[in-house]
């Protein structure tokens, strides 16, 4: 067992301490909207002594690769020690059913060991120098350096394994880390920096400070901050760009997933991993299915099948065991939601799945024949509403998706191997998932989008790269 003390309370982590803050609110329960959890607020002053503490003990580090690797890998240990701790803050802050609480918490362990092994892995190439005239006797190689304090704002969706996509990688590259997790769900992060200490970490590599938009603009405002790791909406996005001028970033925001169901589509296979991923999380992950292109010929079929699926996922409490979906993350989004669906439905949509939203929680809904030009179709809806398309061609299909401003990634069922190719290359999206979702990842690949989806690339190997630089080095011998 954890010999870490459990908080109480969501304090603040500087120089291994956990801190009050200048004031605190409280954690809700997503489902009974109860208070769970106090969360302490920093002043402007706690987060700039945070932000000191990081750059010192990033400065003072004499960790070695294999060091950091070793840390990373007993942390993931105590991390699966910790598990009901977790899952029941998974639970609780963000309303997930048990099964998806169990999934991110597996995720975020193997998450750790892929970073371990790429902590112990990471390294730079050797350059043919002496391939240029007048270079004999001269070696060249690069190394890679960490970057120095890696800024990571996290959001609520998915509040321990997207936490660990930058903790975790940031680390393994030899940064110090300043976190900043969504004040909806901090209580994942919490714990996981609690097995961070407990696993060796120095004091100061990592520090945690809660809060909305101000923190995040102290945060920004800061020169010492050298990388800023953001996931969240696409506005949010671009005003950290802005901020970060010549500093570096990695940015997975906003989007509006599609899955392609092909003429020629294995249905049996595709429609229970459609469900899965239109639904799971009660639809708050970015790569959720909102929009499903259906060939024209399948389309009927495809529309009695998906609503009887639908209709029979059991929602509501979360802490329930039967429970496929739960609560959004808010009284307010679960609102905005429903107001969505009731404005497609007032301009001729039919839903074939669904009914009237009970609090935070909005049944698994399923519409078609939708206007094109309303919310539930062309924003992010963040919920679980997905809407059927027909088309006629792949080229249509195509055309569809790249009319968006987004391109995280997009899923296509299909035995046609040119068809699927073709897609590929057309596609303008960071992820092609043939025989997938677009909700299809696996934490081992690099995952990222395009246009207003952002750029960069998580995934341990890839995301360590972002967060270090290249140094070329010669020797003349």
């Amino acid at each position: 067992m954890s010999t870490h003390q459990k908080l109480p309370d969501c304090l603040l982590l500087i120089d291994g301490q956990w801190l009050a803050g200048n004031e605190t609110r409280p954690v809700l329960n997503k489902y009974t909207q109860a208070s769970w959890k106090t969360l302490h607020l920093p002043d402007r002053e706690q987060v700039h002594h945070a932000i000191a503490i990081n750059n010192a003990a990033f400065q003072s580090c004499s960790l070695t690769a294999q060091e950091r690797g070793a840390i990373l890998d007993r942390t993931a240990t105590i991390l699966e020690q910790r598990k009901e701790d977790l899952v029941a803050a998974l639970i609780q802050e963000v309303g997930f059913p048990r099964k998806d609480a169990e999934g991110e918490v597996a995720r975020s362990i193997q998450t750790f060991r892929l970073s371990a092994e790429e902590a112990r892995n990471l390294t730079g190439e050797m350059i043919p120098v002496e391939g240029a005239p007048n270079q004999a006797g001269r070696i060249g190689f690069t190394l890679r350096v960490p970057l120095g304090v890696v800024c990571a704002i996290t959001p609520f969706n998915a509040p321990l394994n997207t936490v660990a996509h930058k903790v975790a990688p940031a680390l393994a590259a030899g940064n110090a880390v300043l976190l900043k997790p969504s004040a909806h769900a901090p209580t994942p992060s919490v714990i996981m920096a609690e097995c961070l200490l407990e696993a060796g970490l120095p004091p100061g590599l990592l520090c945690v400070v809660h809060g909305d938009a101000e923190v995040a603009q102290w945060l920004l405002d800061s020169p010492a901050v050298h990388f800023y790791a953001f996931t969240g909406s696409t506005q949010i996005g671009r005003h950290i760009q802005q901020c970060a001028g010549l500093r570096r970033t990695q940015m997975e925001l906003g989007s509006i997933a599609f899955t392609i169901l092909a003429q020629d589509a294995d249905l049996d296979l595709a429609l229970p991993k459609v469900v899965n991923a239109a639904y799971r999380k009660a639809g708050q992950v970015c790569t959720s299915i909102q929009n499903l292109l259906v060939h024209r010929s399948i389309a009927p079929q495809v529309e009695q099948r998906l609503a009887s699926l639908v209709a029979a996922l059991p929602y509501g409490d979360p802490a329930e065991p039967e429970t496929v979906v739960g609560p959004v993350i808010s009284l307010a989004a679960a609102e905005r939601i429903d107001d969505w669906i009731n404005m497609a439905m007032d301009r001729g949509a039919r839903r074939l799945a669904g009914g009237s939203r009970a609090g935070s929680v909005v049944p698994p809904t399923l519409l078609a024949d939708v206007d094109p030009a309303l919310s539930v179709r062309c924003e992010e809806i963040f919920g679980p509403v997905m809407s059927l398309i027909p088309f006629d061609s792949m080229d249509e299909a195509i055309a569809h998706v790249n009319a968006t401003p987004y391109g995280l990634a997009t899923g296509l069922f299909t035995n046609r191997l040119d068809q699927a190719l073709h897609a590929a290359r057309k596609l303008q999206v960071g992820g092609v998932h043939i025989n997938e979702t677009s909700s299809s990842r696996v934490d081992v690949m690099p995952y990222g989008g395009s246009k207003d989806s952002g750029f960069g690339r998580e995934g341990p190997r890839h995301a360590i790269r972002e967060m270090s630089e290249e140094r070329v080095v010669t020797l003349l011998a």
